[in-house]
């Protein structure tokens, strides 16, 4: 592996090809002359970015770069996201990226940064849609892949319901044998491939709760409901007894993440609402669990004499990363950055509506190292979140390699 600190943001034409003189041919060549304008769409993306349902320049500069390099591509019906095929066959496989930004204002002080307020690629999907359009390129250039590779910029990933129900109702899957994605992994150096075979994510259900009752005097709580401590009841009950009544391997992550009832110090509110997720690493408890928090709210707030209304918005199951692909991709990690660029990941708490395709066709999702190895690793969904550039070539690499061996296995 290439052990280098680069600039923090260095020029693009000095952003290293992790790989390179790995082969094939077709691929080195792509790289040595395309990575610089590949690296500055990217910057393009970030500094301008779209949230999801919204992506409609993002999808405008696909489809243009796509053209240019002779790729036939379409807009999906819902008017951002983009399909497109490269080769000729029977066979197909699929190389999927999200395309959408998160609702926060980024703070990393890059020279690129978003221009918009409340609006940030804060989750690494600029790096994603980069990689998959090199891969484009580089596979359009290739001759004869011995089938067909569809190209699938999904957008909505990070909103429910996912983008990835617009994409199976535009045929985005039809006829694929195997589908494949990546992940930014801000935990992984740059350079290294996490991959796991089974659960590599968990599922992500949302819930909003509105209590009311009848408001009052703190000074006479008797004779009202007490709607603040109705609340705190379901806040600190709920996630405890989740805890009792699924099965611990399942790994139940509720939390919190907003609150909101009342303004004075003196007064009991009307109402009240609660917002959090509900985490699971466990496909049969995700099935389970609707249920059980509708019954378990119902229990913890019968004594408090306060009605609710709960929305509970049930989410993705865990990317259930098939075997076979899982080893494809592993082979091709191997080739494209090393013997040693595959490291074994592990399951994670984050969700990832890629789950949604593989409940249709088999596939895998790698985990793309972009730590620099020398500054802080900042989590995904920060505002500090970047990426190291030299992870663009490393991903290129490959979804190129994988898409090859895929068609060839």
């Amino acid at each position: 592996m290439i052990e280098l600190a680069p600039p923090l943001v260095p020029d693009p034409d000095d952003v290293l090809d992790l790989g390179a003189g790995r082969g094939p041919l077709w691929l080195d060549d792509m790289l040595r002359t395309d990575l610089p304008e590949l690296v500055r769409i990217r910057r393009r993306v970030h500094s301008h970015p779209e949230l999801g349902r919204r992506e409609s320049a993002t999808s405008a500069l696909i489809l243009r770069t796509l053209d240019a390099d002779g790729i036939k591509a379409k807009l999906m019906p819902t008017g951002t996201g983009v399909i497109a095929e490269v080769g000729s066959g029977e066979k197909v496989v699929g190389l999927r990226a999200d395309i959408d930004a998160l609702p926060l204002n980024e703070s990393t002080g890059l020279s690129f940064a978003s221009t918009l307020p409340n609006v940030a690629h804060a989750c690494g999907h600029d790096v994603h849609l980069t990689v998959l359009l090199g891969a484009a390129r580089a596979l359009a250039r290739a001759g004869d892949l011995g089938g067909r590779v569809r190209l699938i910029f999904q957008p909505a990933e990070e909103v429910f319901p996912g983008g990835s129900h617009d994409v199976i109702a535009a045929g985005g899957l039809d006829g694929l044998s195997r589908l494949f994605a990546l992940h930014c992994d801000p935990r992984l150096q740059v350079g290294y491939v996490g991959l796991k075979s089974g659960a590599i994510t968990s599922t992500s259900d949302q819930l909003e709760l509105r209590i009311s009752g009848a408001g009052g005097h703190t000074s006479r709580p008797h004779l009202t409901t007490d709607l603040i401590y109705a609340l705190g009841t379901v806040i600190t009950g709920l996630p405890a007894l989740l805890t009792r009544r699924l099965d611990p391997r399942a790994s139940a992550v509720m939390v919190w993440g907003a609150v909101h009832a009342g303004e004075a110090a003196n007064a009991i509110p009307r109402d009240g609402v609660l917002r959090g997720t509900l985490r699971l690493m466990d496909r049969r408890a995700w099935d389970a669990a609707e249920s059980l928090v509708r019954e378990l709210v119902a229990q913890l707030l019968a004594p408090t004499g306060a009605a609710f209304e709960l929305d509970y918005f049930r989410g993705v199951p865990p990317v259930e990363n098939e075997q076979v692909s899982t080893d494809l991709m592993r082979t091709a990690a191997q080739r494209a950055l090393g013997a040693e660029a595959a490291r074994p990941a592990e399951q994670s708490t984050g969700a990832e509506d890629f789950a949604v395709f593989l409940e249709q066709v088999p596939g895998s999702l790698a985990r793309l190292g972009v730590w620099d190895g020398v500054g802080p690793r900042v989590d995904l969904h920060s505002s500090r979140f970047t990426a190291d550039e030299r992870a663009i070539a490393a991903g290129i690499r490959l979804m190129a390699h994988t898409a090859v061996a895929a068609l060839a296995h």
